[in-house]
């Protein structure tokens, strides 16, 4: 996580710690910040508020592009099918597998690198951490590495001089981004986790689960107010 700092990134930004922490992130290492937000018709839209004010806090440019139409046709995935429950538990539970979004950063990196093309900007950045290796198979670094060369290849003679494709949290764990957040003044009372999106964060879901782990972890307060009681006994 060293070198030199992008001039403009694209920021794939969910409103979630992990995204929300790699623009404050490099924020604080002077680069110009473009938020660039996804409604693939999740049933955790209510994300895309969280981003908004975090874009609003960077005073950050913030775009949200329209992919609605698309997550209709992503049947089967928890995220984006109505006749698919959320579960409950930890990301290395089997049940986790349901929460994948065929192709999603894929799809949302492609688009980030057209927008970056279009900007003049010099890097697009990802918040994927090493907690998703297991279930989602591309937020691995071999994903990575290997989408960064098709990038190249694709754009040949159009990308800014200096290009990055920027995951700087792979290796790392989720309490190792709550510990880097709270060094930033990443403000985690304006970021959303829970898949189910409900009024409050559910406190039972994978991304909550994780969530209150990684706080505990990282010996950090965690602000969440949790639906679930529970979870605060393990905080």
């Amino acid at each position: 996580m060293t070198g030199q700092s992008p001039r403009h990134a694209i920021v794939i930004a969910s409103g979630g710690l992990d995204s929300t922490t790699l623009a404050y992130w490099l924020a604080d290492r002077g680069s110009k910040l473009t938020l660039l937000s996804f409604d693939y018709g999740q049933r955790h839209r209510k994300e895309l508020q969280y981003a908004e004010r975090i874009a609003s806090r960077l005073d950050a440019r913030h775009e949200i592009v329209d992919l609605s139409g698309l997550g209709r046709l992503l049947t089967g995935s928890a995220l984006t099918d109505p006749g698919v429950q959320v579960p409950d538990g930890h990301y290395t539970a089997a049940s986790m597998r349901s929460t994948v979004v065929p192709n999603r950063n894929t799809i949302m990196l492609s688009v980030a690198v057209a927008v970056a093309v279009s900007s003049g900007a010099d890097a697009v950045a990802f918040g994927a951490h090493s907690g998703d290796h297991a279930i989602y198979p591309d937020c691995r670094t071999s994903f990575f590495d290997q989408f960064a060369a098709a990038t190249k290849a694709a754009n040949e003679g159009f990308l800014a001089e200096g290009f990055e494709l920027l995951a700087p949290f792979t290796d790392l764990a989720k309490a190792d981004i709550v510990e880097i957040g709270r060094q930033v003044g990443v403000p985690f009372e304006d970021t959303w986790s829970c898949y189910k999106g409900g009024e409050k964060h559910c406190g039972t879901c994978g991304t909550c689960t994780e969530r209150i782990e990684a706080f505990s972890l990282a010996g950090v307060t965690d602000p969440t107010d949790y639906a679930t009681a529970s979870t605060a006994v393990t905080q």
